[in-house]
């Protein structure tokens, strides 16, 4: 049976989000950095209509200790780092996102 979509109705559907290798690659090196840190334990990489989302855990039972999205919209890709509900920030480029990760806090004792 012959099924006739309309190029209207095809242009107008959301797709799914995915990284390219590009930008998996800038991912898996900053996760790796942090590995080796002995900050980060686990990942996950989501693909919904609309986003994208790459999870890392400090354990891998626990909730995710950041999630970096990549936002699919109407006025191009947009990317953005989340710590929890909060969002950290918010950038064109997941080059500028990430360097959220650039400064190491610390910790300090009396």
């Amino acid at each position: 049976m012959t099924h006739i979509v309309l190029l209207s109705d095809v242009r107008r559907r959301k797709r799914r989000v995915y990284f390219d290798r590009r930008e998996l690659s800038q991912l898996l090196a900053l996760y790796s950095d942090r590995v080796i840190g002995g900050e980060w334990r686990d990942y996950a990489i989501d693909h919904a209509i609309g986003v994208a989302v790459f999870s890392v855990f400090r354990h891998s039972h626990d909730r995710p200790a950041y999630a970096i999205a990549k936002l699919a919209g109407p006025h191009g890709t947009a990317y953005a780092v989340f710590d929890g509900r909060s969002r950290l920030k918010r950038a064109s480029s997941l080059a500028d996102v990430l360097a959220v990760f650039d400064k190491r806090l610390r910790l300090v004792t009396d």
